[in-house]
């Protein structure tokens, strides 16, 4: 944050319930910041720890650990390029 404005964020809307309105204010009132940076870092903590999705497809990414370590063994037991 710089001199009160805060840069390069979006601005969104939130309808929240009021219990919820008032645990955030008791949460952030604790940790002595405001309610829009709790929100903000318990959504970033969030989509961190979700990481990235891995895919759906079975089968995919199937195969040995190391293969790609060890491509080029792979290639040559299994006979790729050879006529």
């Amino acid at each position: 944050m710089v001199g009160g404005t805060i840069r390069d964020v979006k601005k969104i809307s939130l309808y929240l319930e009021p219990e919820v309105d008032r645990a955030l204010a008791r949460l952030a009132a604790g940790r002595s910041i405001t309610k829009a940076e709790l929100i903000r870092r318990t959504l970033s903590e969030s989509v961190t720890a979700a990481g990235r999705p891995r895919p759906a497809a079975s089968g995919v990414f199937a195969g040995p650990a190391d293969l790609g370590a060890a491509t080029d063994r792979y290639l040559a037991d299994s006979g790729f390029g050879e006529r």
